[in-house]
């Protein structure tokens, strides 16, 4: 066989076996909490392939042990349970972080959520919930968008402009939003805190600050949420007062995470 016959050959197996592998993600992304099990006959109505490869697919991953069969379907696998641990125990933040979360979420009953930088996304690492019965809540591990919010004001603090850019293009607003976030940016540089009105969601508010690497960057933004109409300016002002003596601890002690920039 000529070397270009079998590079040829090698790059369509590596197709072949990314596509697979997309195929079985697909799969199990569609077991959620308001879908535990599924059927056969759903993921293939879903995902659109053929009942032999979806058949396929599936015993393979119930044979690593990422699904179980039932008598009704297919549920999440005991496999999972290892990279639950994992990833769990690669994640989750210090006891005294964590501490400082919940006693901040105690004095001021709004929720407190942790984010940082993935991408054109920030994501929430870490969350104390409110325990009001009308409170703001996302779920460890969403990606919320960079284009707007108090969080991502202070996050894009050391933004490098092609960033802003790609922030801004998937914006609902396009790129002459970068304007817009370079004002937000500074202004949120300039008072150490930013806030947000509805400017994501209608009646919606946070405030937020940056929590700092050794290095004095940006790695995360600590922030309370909550209706608007818990939010008026004085509350607001006070509210940035906590966030930044907590977030000053955290970063007096070191803050590290995985999704923390390398230094």
């Amino acid at each position: 066989m000529s070397p270009a016959k079998k590079n040829g050959g090698d790059q369509a197996a590596d197709a072949g076996g990314v596509r697979s592998v997309q195929r079985a993600v697909e799969i199990m992304s569609l077991l959620g909490e308001e879908r535990p099990v599924i059927s056969i006959r759903e993921i293939v109505e879903a995902t659109g392939l053929a009942k032999t490869t979806v058949i396929r697919l599936v015993q393979t991953l119930e044979q690593n042990g990422l699904l179980w069969a039932a008598p009704n379907g297919y549920l999440p696998g005991p496999g999972l349970w290892r990279w639950a641990h994992l990833a769990r125990s690669s994640w989750e933040l210090p006891p005294e972080t964590r501490k400082f979360m919940r006693d901040l979420g105690a004095r001021r009953r709004e929720t407190v959520n942790l984010y940082m930088v993935r991408d054109i996304h920030r994501v929430c690492v870490a969350q104390q919930e409110s325990p009001q019965p009308l409170r703001h809540v996302v779920h460890i591990g969403d990606e919320l968008p960079l284009w707007a919010g108090a969080s991502s004001k202070v996050l894009l603090r050391d933004a490098p402009e092609p960033l802003l850019r790609r922030v801004a293009v998937a914006s609902p607003y396009g790129e002459g939003h970068v304007k817009r976030l370079r004002e937000w940016i500074d202004e949120a540089a300039h008072q150490g805190w930013a806030d947000s009105h509805g400017e994501r969601e209608d009646g919606l508010s946070a405030v937020a600050v940056p929590v700092l690497g050794r290095s004095g960057t940006v790695v995360a933004a600590l922030s309370l949420s909550g209706p608007t109409v818990r939010f008026p300016e004085e509350i607001v002002e006070q509210y940035a007062a906590d966030l930044r003596q907590v977030a000053t601890e955290m970063s007096e002690r070191g803050f590290d995470h995985p999704l923390s920039p390398a230094r």
